[in-house]
């Protein structure tokens, strides 16, 4: 079940990514939550990382710790992870997705495309999705 949840998160994910992007202004609040998301995870305080999900998300797992289990085996790099980085915020149709570049406890980069929405409570974090990396220009 864990496996089709997260195939069914990463297939919308990645039709939004399909669509017409526009980069904003860096958004404070929505680089604080995912930061508190991570500081969370940093310390094992999974009740806390479940507070920045979305209703959504929280409504698709049901507690914490089936949260916390498909966070540590579908994305080990935000379960622990190193530095983080934040790229771009992306405005892709009625979308915004922050763009994040993460170092894992083995120093490999990954990418990763956070979905944010805005609720009665501030962003919040609607889905993430495993990026490729940026190319590079010659």
């Amino acid at each position: 079940m864990l496996r089709a949840i997260l195939a069914a998160l990463t297939l919308g994910l990645a039709t939004l990514s399909a669509q017409a992007q526009q980069v904003l202004d860096p958004n404070p609040e929505i680089e604080s939550v995912i930061g508190g998301q991570f500081d969370a995870f940093r310390a094992e305080d999974v009740d806390t990382a479940w507070e920045f999900a979305s209703p959504t998300i929280q409504r698709l797992f049901g507690t914490p710790e089936n949260f916390a289990a498909m966070v540590e085996q579908g994305y080990p790099m935000v379960w622990t992870p190193g530095a983080v980085r934040f790229i771009d915020l992306q405005s892709l149709g009625r979308v915004l997705v922050q763009r994040v570049e993460v170092f894992d406890q083995a120093g490999r980069v990954h990418y990763l495309g956070y979905q944010m929405i805005q609720t009665d409570e501030g962003w919040r974090i609607n889905g993430v999705q495993i990026l490729e990396a940026p190319s590079v220009a010659a």
